[in-house]
């Protein structure tokens, strides 16, 4: 099944007309995204966008074969003048199935939001999705047997959808999965690039033609990742958005709860409203069992106070005790917390401080938790396949 992606940008394009943001600013040459619209072997147009026939001539087609043009949108789709030759736009109701002349049978997807989603199997056999802007199935069987050969999906602007997929079995290792609908809430260029590559996904310029069944490396998504920064730079949102395409995550808050706290309580908040309804929460320090155990993917926040943690344990804070054994004892807990990374079979992704390039801290205790925690990253740092430092909320890949 030949597949040409005609546009592959939100409703109003990108760059956005008249738009100021530094998303659309960026979008110039190859960046330049139309509407979103699908070819299917010449015969299938899904959604009908201006300038469509112009497009399909761009990248070396034709519509003169179109035998049904199908919407996804809540609506009928911009006003557009209608390609000479061109079959009139329609819909398929939810859960009906169209077969058409061509041998392509096309099944309506119900979606969680208006709009309409479809599955196109060819006569080969070979099993597309699509799924509207902002669209996630709401149809799919809870154990989908065989995974499709490619999903073409609002991967920025859903994630939650990929990860319903990823949880029914609907998108398997070897899925293809293709971001569209791409506007400018999403990163541009080499940051979405790495961001869709986290998903196991990724983004092609209007007018690449790609093959339903073909094998296609899938990118790798790290198995254990480092993100650290300093205060208020944006690594926890960083974090969560590596997993947010995931079916299951258990997030393991090191922190726990404070009494009497109210700052601390907001914060909590902030991050428990952040997270999808799917995750659960687990508020311990005791790490070296949940990574030597199966499980979904674990989103250890943070290392800093598990060191904390550790160092009340075992009196670090305190020079004589310290040097009465203090420090072996904690370095003894830390290479157990490392060992057990090494050996992790679990998808990890841990954030981190970086409190090295700060002010000095004035007192003895205050520099021996800065230096120890600088140790813990460099070495569980050295155990992950990526690192990331994010300043600003921007992240730069260290390693990976």
């Amino acid at each position: 099944m030949e597949l040409t992606l005609l546009g592959t940008g939100a409703p109003l394009g990108l760059p956005r007309p008249d738009c100021p943001c530094a998303v659309c600013a960026l979008s110039r040459g190859p960046r330049v995204r139309a509407a979103t619209a699908l070819l299917v072997d010449g015969a299938l147009l899904l959604d009908l966008t201006p300038g469509a026939a112009l497009a399909a001539a761009r990248s070396g087609h034709s519509l003169v074969g179109v035998r049904q043009v199908l919407l996804t949108h809540p609506h009928d789709g911009p006003a557009v003048e209608v390609p000479a030759g061109l079959p009139t736009a329609g819909r398929v109701p939810d859960g009906r199935e169209l077969t058409l002349i061509s041998g392509h049978r096309v099944r309506a997807v119900p979606m969680d939001s208006p709009g309409t989603g479809y599955e196109v199997t060819s006569a080969d056999g070979e099993t597309l999705l699509y799924l509207p802007p902002g669209g996630s199935p709401a149809g799919l069987p809870e154990d989908h047997r065989v995974p499709y050969d490619m999903v073409v999906a609002d991967v920025t602007g859903r994630p939650d959808a990929l990860a319903r997929l990823r949880a029914t079995g609907a998108v398997g290792p070897a899925t293809d999965v293709v971001a569209v609908h791409l506007d400018h809430d999403a990163p541009t260029g080499a940051e979405l690039d790495r961001r869709l590559a986290a998903a196991g996904a990724r983004a092609v310029p209007d007018g690449t033609t790609l093959y339903v069944g073909e094998y296609h490396e899938v990118p790798d998504v790290p198995r254990r990742t480092l993100v650290t920064g300093g205060a208020r730079s944006g690594k926890s949102v960083e974090a969560e958005r590596r997993l947010e395409t995931f079916p299951e995550v258990l997030y393991v808050a090191t922190g726990g709860s404070r009494e009497g706290d109210p700052e601390w309580a907001e914060r909590v908040s902030l991050h428990r409203e952040r997270r999808p309804g799917s995750w659960r929460t687990a508020e311990t320090c005791d790490l070296v069992p949940l990574l030597e155990g199966d499980g979904p993917a674990l989103l250890v926040d943070c290392l800093s106070l598990w060191l904390t943690d550790a160092m009340d344990r075992v009196g670090a804070w305190d020079d004589e005790t310290w040097a009465a054994g203090g420090q072996s004892a904690l370095r003894e807990r830390t290479a157990e917390l490392v060992a057990a990374v090494r050996a992790t079979r679990r998808t990890v992704v841990a954030v981190t401080n970086e409190v090295g390039s700060g002010v000095v801290p004035a007192t003895a205790a205050g520099r021996r938790f800065r230096d120890e925690l600088g140790r813990l990253n460099a070495s569980f740092g050295d155990e992950c396949e990526e690192v990331l430092l994010v300043v600003a909320g921007q992240a730069l890949v260290l390693r990976g």
